[in-house]
C-alpha cells in the first residue's frame, strides 16, 4: 500500500498541515528504545521526555517506550498497569516465565506513554551466553571489566528477546518499526537484525562516542575530521569495543539519523556513514495568551536575583543594580567542551573594555556547573543572613516611621522630620549600616570546592584575576550546584533563573545540539552560540540575521581561539551598549523564534524517518517517490512585539529615566516583514527519496 506523511495536531497559523492520506497507524507499532527512559542521565532524557506527548498524540496506543528498570525511577516515575494488548503481553510473559523480570506501566509526564521496563540484574546470569551471541552475530566482543557495556548487552538481548516474542505473536499485522537511541540500546539493534526479526530499525546518534571523548581530550577535533586513526584512537582510549558496537548499529538499521548539520558531518568520518534524516532536538513551547506576560516574569524573576545580588556582594555594593546585566552559564562540568575556557578569557576583555569606556554598566555572571563541593561556604550564607537582616529593621524603622506620621496628619500636624525617629532609631540604623561593613572581597564561589587549588574555573579567575573588586565592571559568581526552589542561598529554579537573567553564553565547542541556548530562546532571552552546536548550525541554516533576534552565533570552526574570544567579547560587549528599551524589543524578536523550536514541528523529521524505514523494511507494503517535501513559511507568532506606546504601559517597571534617549521606532507590520524575509523555510527535507 502507499505510505503517506501525516500530521495528526493542528498547525499554528500560518504553517500549512501536510495534507497527504493520514498514515495507518492501526497496522502499526511504534517501539523507542533508550537507556534514559525514565532514567535521567543527559541529554537525551530531556529529548525523549518532550518529544513524548507529540509522539502519543500522533500514534495514541501504538507507542511504547522501553528502557531500563530501577526501582527508585520507577516508584516515583510509573504507574504500573497491564499491557493494552495480548500480543505485548504475551510476549512479556514469556521472558518472565524464564527468571527475567519486566515490567509495564505509563511514564508519568506530558503524554504518559507506555513503558516496558527490563531489569538489568535480574537478567545479569545470562550475561556470558549473550556474550557469545553477540560475538556470533557481529564479531564484538566485551571485556568483563566494563560494566556499562554489559549493562547494555543485557538490555539489548532482553529487547531483542522481546521483539522475537512479539512478532512471533503479530505475524505481519500490525508492522512493527523500533527506533533505538545511541549506543547503549545498539546492542538489541544489531542482535534483532542478525536474528532477521521482521521490523523497520531506526538508529539515532546524538553524539558519537568517540567525538566525545577526542573532545574532551582537547584534540583539534573539526579541522582534523579526516586525519584521525579511528580504530587506534578508539583503542588508545580502551572503548574500541563500544565503538564496535555503535558502528554496527549504525550499519545495521535501515535509517541513520543524527540530531544536527554538524554531527552528522562528524558521524561520517566516525562511523562511515552519511545520515538518512538530521532529526532537530525541539522543546514544548507554550504560548502565553498576552504578549507582554513573558516580559513580566523576566522582571519578577529579575527582581529575586538582584536579592541574591545584595546578599552576596554586601559591603561593595557600589554599582547601580538597574543598570547591571546578568549573564550566565550552564550545563555539564565540561570546561573546554562547553567553551567555559573561552567564555572566561572573553569577560576579562569585557571587563577592560568597560572600564577603559567607563561604563557604569556592570555585568554579573553566574557559572551553574555542578562540581564536586562539600557545602555552601560561610561568606555566602553570611551575605544572605546580613541582607535579611537589614531588611527587618528596615521594615520596623519604617513601621514606627508610618505610625508616627499617620498620628501626626490625623491631629492636623506636618510632623517635625528631626523628631519623628528618636535617637534609638539612628542607632539602630547606624549599627545595621556597620554590619554592612566587609574588609575582605565578595566570593566568586557561593560552595566550598573540594579540588579549589586545581578546579579549571577558579585556576582561570585566577589567571585573569576577576576576583570581584570594586574597580572590575565585571562580577563572578560560580555556583557549583544545580538550581533549586529549596535552595537557602538561591531559591531559584532553573527556569525562572533563566528567565531573570538577560543574556545566556554558550561557547561551546563540541555540543551536538545544545538544550540551553534553545531553552533561552523559547523563554524570549537572548543567547550566545556557535557554529560548532547543532542549535548554532539550526539557526544559521533557517534565520537570514540571527543578531537581530538575539542569537549570536561565535565562529569557533573557522577561526582560531584568540579571534572567537574577540567575536564574544565584541557580542557581548553590544549587548552592553543597549538600552532597556532595545533589550526589551529584541527579547520580543527572540521569542518569536520559539515556533522554529516547537516539536509540533520538528517533530516530522522523525515522522520521515519512520517512513523511510517502513519502505525500506517492507518494500511491498509501502512505496516510495522521489519527491521533495515543501517547506512553510515562517508565521507570524501570536505574541507580536508591542508598539513603543503599549510597552509603556505592558512591560513592568519602566524607568523613564533610561528611555529619555532611546526613541527607537518600531513597526509591527514592518517587523513581520522583516520576519516573512529573514527566516527561511526550514523544513524542506531536499530532493531525497520522501514518502507520498
Amino acid at each position: 500500500m502507499p505510505l503517506s506523511r501525516s500530521l495528526s495536531m493542528s498547525s499554528l497559523s500560518g504553517l500549512p498541515l501536510w495534507e497527504e492520506e493520514p498514515l495507518p497507524i492501526e497496522d502499526l507499532l511504534l517501539f523507542e528504545i533508550a537507556w534514559e527512559v525514565t532514567n535521567k542521565v543527559g541529554g537525551i532524557y530531556t529529548v525523549l521526555q518532550t518529544k513524548a506527548k507529540v509522539t502519543v498524540d500522533e500514534w495514541g496506543e501504538n507507542y511504547f517506550m522501553m528502557g531500563p528498570y530501577y526501582e527508585h525511577n520507577f516508584k516515583t516515575q510509573v504507574e504500573q498497569c497491564e499491557p493494552p494488548t495480548a500480543a505485548i503481553k504475551t510476549a512479556i510473559d514469556s521472558i518472565v516465565n524464564s527468571g527475567c523480570q519486566v515490567r509495564f506501566g505509563r511514564w508519568l509526564i506530558e503524554g504518559s506513554p507506555y513503558v516496558i521496563l527490563f531489569d538489568i540484574g535480574a537478567a545479569a546470569w545470562n550475561l556470558d551466553r549473550w556474550k557469545g551471541d553477540l560475538w556470533a552475530a557481529c564479531s564484538v566482543g566485551l571485556p568483563y571489566h566494563d560494566r556499562d557495556a554489559n549493562d547494555s548487552l543485557i538490555f539489548g538481548s532482553l529487547v531483542t528477546w522481546f521483539f522475537k516474542e512479539l512478532t512471533e505473536q503479530l505475524r505481519d499485522k500490525p508492522n512493527v518499526i523500533a527506533h533505538f537511541h545511541e549506543w547503549q540500546a545498539g546492542a538489541g539493534l544489531v542482535l534483532s537484525r542478525a536474528r532477521k526479526i521482521p521490523m523497520a530499525t531506526i538508529f539515532t546518534t546524538h553524539a558519537t562516542l568517540l567525538g566525545r571523548y577526542l573532545c574532551a581530550g582537547n584534540a583539534d577535533f573539526y579541522n582534523n575530521l579526516d586525519k584521525f586513526d579511528i580504530d587506534r584512537e578508539a583503542g588508545e582510549r580502551q572503548i574500541y569495543h563500544r565503538y564496535c558496537l555503535e558502528r554496527a548499529a549504525v550499519h545495521c538499521s535501515h535509517v541513520f539519523t543524527t540530531v544536527s548539520q554538524i554531527t552528522a558531518v562528524e558521524a561520517d568520518h566516525m562511523l562511515h556513514r552519511k545520515p538518512d534524516v538530521v532529526t532537530p532536538n525541539g522543546l514544548n513551547v507554550k504560548k502565553f495568551s498576552a504578549m507582554h506576560e513573558f516580559q513580566n516574569l523576566h522582571s519578577l524573576n529579575k527582581v529575586k536575583l538582584q536579592e541574591f545580588i545584595r546578599g552576596h556582594f554586601y559591603g561593595h555594593l557600589d554599582f547601580n543594580l538597574e543598570k547591571s546585566l546578568f549573564f550566565f552559564i550552564a550545563g555539564r562540568y565540561e570546561f573546554s567542551n562547553k567553551g567555559a575556557d573561552v567564555f572566561l578569557e572573553s569577560l576579562a576583555r569585557l571587563n577592560y573594555l568597560l572600564r577603559v569606556r567607563k561604563s557604569d554598566t556592570t555585568i554579573i555572571v553566574f557559572f551553574i556547573m555542578p562540581a564536586k563541593t562539600n557545602n555552601f561556604n560561610v561568606e555566602s550564607l553570611k551575605g544572605q543572613a546580613v541582607r535579611k537582616q537589614l531588611w527587618d529593621t528596615v521594615q520596623a524603622v519604617k513601621e514606627k516611621f508610618g505610625k508616627h506620621l499617620y498620628e501626626a496628619l490625623l491631629r492636623g500636624e506636618i510632623p517635625d522630620m528631626n523628631k519623628i525617629l528618636d535617637r534609638d532609631d539612628f542607632t539602630i540604623m547606624k549599627r545595621a549600616i556597620y554590619a554592612t561593613q566587609r574588609h575582605s572581597l565578595p566570593p566568586v564561589t557561593t560552595h566550598n570546592m573540594l579540588d579549589d587549588s586545581s578546579d579549571p574555573i577558579l585556576s582561570n579567575i585566577r589567571r585573569i584575576g576577576l576576583f570581584n573588586s570594586r574597580n572590575d565592571r565585571v562580577k563572578i559568581v560560580f555556583h557549583p550546584e544545580f538550581l533549586s526552589s529549596t535552595s537557602p542561598l538561591l531559591p531559584m529554579d532553573y527556569e525562572e533563573f533563566v528567565r531573570g537573567c538577560h543574556l545566556g553564553v554558550f561557547p561551546s565547542y563540541y555540543e551536538p545540539w545544545g538544550y540551553t541556548p534553545g531553552e533561552c530562546t523559547v523563554m524570549g532571552i537572548p543567547s550566545v552560540t556557535t557554529n560548532l552546536s547543532g542549535f548554532g548550525c539550526f539557526m544559521e541554516e533557517h534565520v537570514s540575521d540571527p543578531s537581530a533576534y538575539g542569537i549570536y552565533i561565535v565562529d569557533r570552526r573557522f577561526r582560531s581561539a584568540d579571534e572567537s574570544c574577540n567575536q564574544l567579547t565584541q557580542f557581548m560587549f553590544s549587548f552592553c551598549q543597549q538600552s532597556r528599551r532595545q533589550r526589551i524589543i529584541q527579547r520580543n524578536r527572540t521569542e518569536r523564534l520559539s515556533d522554529l523550536l516547537d516539536w509540533r514541528y520538528l517533530g516530522r523529521f522523525y515522522m520521515h524517518a519512520r517512513h523511510l524505514a517502513l519502505s525500506r523494511a517492507f518494500p511491498e507494503q509501502f512505496k516510495l517517490n522521489s519527491l521533495a517535501t515543501q517547506g512553510f513559511r515562517y508565521p507570524r507568532p501570536s505574541s507580536v512585539p508591542p508598539s513603543p506606546s503599549a510597552s509603556l504601559h505592558s512591560t513592568p517597571h519602566h524607568s523613564d529615566a533610561e528611555d529619555e534617549d532611546d526613541h527607537e521606532p518600531y513597526d509591527e507590520e514592518e517587523e513581520a516583514e522583516k520576519d516573512r524575509l529573514n527566516i527561511k523555510a526550514p523544513f524542506t527535507l531536499g530532493a531525497t527519496d520522501v514518502l507520498t
